[in-house]
């Protein structure tokens, strides 16, 4: 097998945030195996999920397409057999494709299949015709019980059992799996997808009592409330200060999760140069979106703070070692995944709204053409959840975030900007300050044209001079009440 053809393994773990692995800076994490693996690649320190629920980055993520061209709500989606999907294009391309662990683009959960909880949801298989046409498939649906998760082969309906933690099951699996490869000829692309650390907040016994007997390290806006949200009244996200302990006990069991995955990574990496298969093999490890884990009091995803939207990147390839140890600090969204995995396999993805960034994560220079990406929520078709009737609209760039905020028939009005340089953590919204009205007026103009020329009908109301775009959507019993 050539260098030009190399193996791509994806590890993708759910509700990851950048911040919390210590090679991006978190005092608290333990994570020796995964900053060994930035150490020996290259770590993107701007990656984001554009739209920070599990379904719609999924959606991207698997077809390079955004989720508002389909009108995706964050969650109760099936994404349509037709569309073309990373499996597609590397299968053509002769690669051998493999899918093991969480899907969620059955509809599950929320809206299309019918009212399940998640366990009972994982149950029943994705049929084959769903399944994206990996060539090999050890999927299911979601599950959310990390010591009770079942998966399901190709299209045999029946259930297979993991024994022990979804996360060492499913590690399990993949490496039995892979070492059947090494002495095949032919280059295999593998999505390794995991739930932990999303919550519930359960991990293996050892890490749990071993957490819950450390202090942590709190960030300046842990359990800050934040005027950019609702009141904490009836709103399952937001946590008042008084429960403070509750969030503490909550992160350490987070951190818990993080460190299991970091000991599977290691594992991984081991079994791959055990199996011969390390030489050839890139490996990248990702997330779906963050985890604001009570930074501003918000429990989990959803919102353009960095917790929730920043995601780990690292892609470690063992044939770029004059890379090894540097950071890719261009502003990355979930659309420009998709060429540029297939860019790391020498894979010509075609069109898509997404920019190739392999060239940068080799050394090259990447002229992106453009000043940040667009990150978005629309509006939640479940009005048991937060902030149903409202979604946003973001420009984040290499330096600031610019977001606008508003429900269906009036239109969207500005609602955050941050200076990221100068407030990392996002505590001085300094959207309504006279004295940064030059500066957002122009950053408000970019959105606008960003919407546009991504075919999004997102309803915004005139502001700073620019007239109202979009359209309002009409009432339908689903994106209206």
């Amino acid at each position: 097998m050539s260098a030009s053809r190399p193996n791509l393994l994806v590890i993708l773990a759910d509700q990851l945030r950048r911040q919390a692995l210590s090679c991006y800076g978190d005092p608290n994490s333990f994570t020796p195996h995964i900053d060994q693996l930035a150490r020996e690649g290259v770590r993107c320190t701007q990656a984001c999920s554009s739209f920070p629920v599990c379904v719609p980055f999924r959606f991207t993520f698997m077809t390079g397409q955004q989720a508002h061209t389909r009108g995706m709500p964050s969650i109760g989606y099936r994404m349509s057999p037709a569309e073309r999907t990373l499996a597609d294009v590397w299968n053509e391309a002769g690669y051998h494709t493999v899918y093991l662990g969480k899907w969620h683009l059955y509809g599950g959960g929320h809206g299309i299949l019918p009212d399940y909880d998640s366990v009972t949801t994982n149950r029943l298989p994705v049929p084959r015709e769903h399944q994206g046409r990996w060539r090999k498939w050890f999927g299911f649906e979601l599950c959310n019980s990390h010591f009770n998760t079942c998966y399901f082969e190709d299209d045999d309906p029946t259930p297979r059992k993991l024994n022990g933690y979804q996360t060492d099951g499913m590690f399990d699996l993949a490496m039995g799996y892979l070492k059947n490869r090494a002495q095949n000829g032919t280059p295999f692309a593998c999505v390794l997808s995991v739930e932990p650390p999303h919550p519930p907040y359960e991990a293996p016994e050892d890490l749990t009592q071993a957490w819950l007997q450390k202090a942590l390290v709190e960030d300046p806006n842990f359990m800050i409330p934040c005027s950019d949200l609702d009141r904490f009244d009836g709103n399952a996200n937001l946590l008042p200060p008084s429960r403070k302990e509750d969030a503490l006990r909550s992160e350490k069991l987070y951190y818990a999760m993080v460190e299991d995955l970091d000991r599977n990574v290691g594992r991984m990496i081991r079994h791959l140069e055990e199996t011969g298969l390390r030489k050839n093999t890139i490996v990248v490890l990702m997330a779906d979106h963050g985890h604001c884990g009570y930074r501003h009091c918000w429990q989990q995803k959803g919102m353009p703070f960095e917790e929730s939207i920043g995601i780990p990147l690292i892609i470690s390839n063992p044939q770029g070692k004059d890379r090894w140890g540097t950071t890719f600090e261009e502003v990355m969204g979930t659309e420009d995944l998709f060429p540029t995995l297939l860019g790391l396999t020498n894979v010509d993805a075609g069109s898509t709204p997404g920019l190739d960034m392999s060239p940068g994560m080799k050394g090259d220079s990447v002229d992106t053409g453009r000043e940040g990406i667009l990150i978005e929520n629309t509006f939640i078709i479940r009005p048991d959840l937060p902030r149903f009737d409202k979604g946003w609209r973001g420009l984040r760039t290499n330096t600031c975030k610019y977001v606008l905020e508003g429900g269906i028939k009036e239109g969207a009005t500005p609602w955050q900007f941050y200076d990221l340089v100068k407030d990392p953590y996002e505590m001085n919204n300094r959207v309504h300050c006279p004295d940064e009205e030059e500066r957002i007026r122009g950053y408000h103009g970019k959105l606008l044209e960003r919407l546009r020329e991504s075919g999004d009908d997102f309803p915004v109301a005139p502001a700073f001079g620019f007239p109202s775009q979009g359209m309002p959507h009409p009432p339908n019993g689903i994106r209206d009440r």
